[in-house]
């Protein structure tokens, strides 16, 4: 926004920024809509099922229905509950998970926010994020929900610690807490993507598949859903929502779903580059930029669709005694390899 009112003046600069938050906004709330369709189409097709077909052509107003639905049904609020709280939680984590897309860039310039530290303030927000789902769980007065939001902060903090680690393995190569930066050293092409650049790949690759497995535990996705197994916990912290409330869980959740699909693009494949040189056209960048985002989240629903459920012991051990460890030993890798044999000018 700063750029805008450089540009425009204080006063249209101002509402040009906020122009473009709507923008955005409504970009995230669009593409939520058809990527659940798509996942619930994804796990559909693996069950050769044809999965939602009726409400519009092909199904694709599905989620614009349930949306009605959520918005016209009663808020039911039980008798026990903290009621202030019981709607603050929603409300946060919804609020929560929009902010943390300020400091993502689509593609070149195209960004609200482009902070130094952006880096910084992405982890910040998003590690608040578990406090909606622990006000959520215990506001409801019901052990179910209150079981389920402990499972959920202990997993997400334990998932958090060996992404933060994995983040700094990529902020050690590229010198900069800067997002956009850290897309800029990517611009040369796929051998440039931290993914695949040499001869870092032997440290990156695995810290490509380790934040991949860590982001489905972080957004409480399968085989990590824990906090909402059915079997055990009746969809966990939020068995008592419904309506409204209930809906901004989900937007919250499925948004932290694309925010981890868009880290995953930003920090090892590149961003809004293609693998076979730069993109410097906003506009091509940005459709860049949305397919590597929905590749991404096609893993994630694949992994839904054909992998079983974890125990709780095992997403523990996982977390604390495989990921954390190998994420200190790639951190101590990484900060020896650019201390003896120089940061890698991969970036074009």
């Amino acid at each position: 926004m700063g750029g805008l009112i450089e540009d425009f003046g204080p006063v249209w600069g101002f509402w040009a920024g906020v122009g473009q938050i709507l923008l955005i906004m409504i970009y995230l709330l669009l593409s939520l809509a058809f990527l659940l369709l798509f996942d619930r189409k994804v796990w559909a097709a693996v069950q050769l099922r044809k999965g939602p077909n009726v409400v519009g052509p092909f199904g694709l107003l599905q989620s614009f229905a349930d949306f009605l639905k959520f918005v016209l049904k009663e808020i039911v609020i039980p008798a026990g509950a903290n009621k202030t709280v019981f709607i603050l939680a929603p409300l946060l984590t919804f609020t929560l998970a929009f902010a943390s897309w300020a400091v993502i860039p689509f593609a070149n310039g195209v960004v609200i926010a482009d902070l130094n530290v952006g880096i910084l303030y992405l982890f910040a927000i998003s590690s608040l994020g578990v406090y909606g789902i622990i006000m959520g769980g215990w506001a409801s007065n019901s052990k179910y929900p209150f079981l389920g939001g402990l499972r959920s902060a202990a997993q997400m903090v334990s998932y958090e610690v060996s992404i933060g680690f994995i983040l700094i393995t990529v902020l050690l190569l590229v010198g900069s807490l800067n997002i956009t930066q850290i897309v800029e050293n990517q611009r040369a092409g796929v051998w440039a993507w931290h993914a695949f650049a040499w001869p870092t790949i032997f440290i990156m690759f695995p810290m490509f598949v380790m934040f991949f497995i860590s982001a489905l535990a972080e957004t409480n996705r399968p085989p990590f859903d824990l906090p909402e197994a059915e079997s055990e916990l009746v969809a966990g912290y939020q068995v008592e929502y419904s309506s409204t409330p209930y809906l901004l869980f989900m937007i919250g959740e499925y948004l932290n779903i694309t925010l981890m699909c868009a880290m995953l693009n930003i920090l090892f494949l590149g961003g809004w580059h293609l693998p076979w040189g730069p993109v410097d056209n906003p506009v091509l960048g940005f459709i860049v930029f949305a397919v590597k985002m929905w590749a991404m989240f096609f893993m994630f629903a694949m992994v839904k669709a054909f992998v079983p459920r974890y125990r709780y012991d095992q997403l523990m051990r996982l977390g604390w005694k495989i990921f954390l460890p190998t994420s200190l030993v790639a951190v101590a890798i990484a900060a020896g390899y650019v201390t003896y044999v120089g940061r890698p000018v991969i970036g074009g």
